[in-house]
């Protein structure tokens, strides 16, 4: 991916309740609504998470405008949930996605963590493939999920 194109966004902490994030997660949650059943969605609130436990990151265009965002909830010590993962459609294939997977996970290690596990759905195979190309691999159900037909579990283990 040419550099120039990276330069048209910028990856950064910000705040979740502005109110361009929560109609970007707003994006997120319709998007996934149409490809599940209510029952299999996964919608976290991460204003309801602890600050302490929460790395929130935008990806903004050059313009200020917010076209992704994505979270690393620190659930336990040492492990690191993704979640709220999204990227607008218009900018998809920018590489904005894999810059962002990987300053999370910059930000993971940093944080002491050694694993981060994630869900995504069946029905979202440029997401999971998107987290094949970074290291991440098949694996069983975590804490708070249970078995469901429409998940696919994933983690990766961070070494330095």
């Amino acid at each position: 991916m040419p550099a120039h194109r990276l330069s048209l966004f910028t990856i950064r902490h910000e705040a979740v309740d502005q109110p361009d994030i929560l109609t970007l997660l707003e994006k997120l949650d319709a998007y996934q609504s149409a490809l599940y059943p209510a029952e299999c969605c996964h919608f976290t609130d991460l204003r309801t998470v602890p600050a302490d436990e929460l790395i929130f990151l935008v990806i903004r265009h050059r313009d200020g405008h917010a076209v992704g965002c994505g979270a690393l909830w620190l659930r336990q010590p040492g492990e690191g949930e993704m979640k709220r993962i999204y990227v607008e459609p218009t900018c998809r294939g920018s590489g904005a996605a894999d810059q962002l997977m990987r300053q999370l996970e910059q930000q993971a290690r940093l944080a002491g963590c050694q694993v981060i596990r994630l869900e995504t759905g069946i029905h979202q195979p440029q997401a999971i493939r998107l987290y094949q190309r970074h290291g991440y691999r098949l694996c069983g159900p975590f804490f708070p999920y249970g078995d469901d037909p429409l998940s696919v579990y994933m983690e990766k283990m961070l070494t330095d």
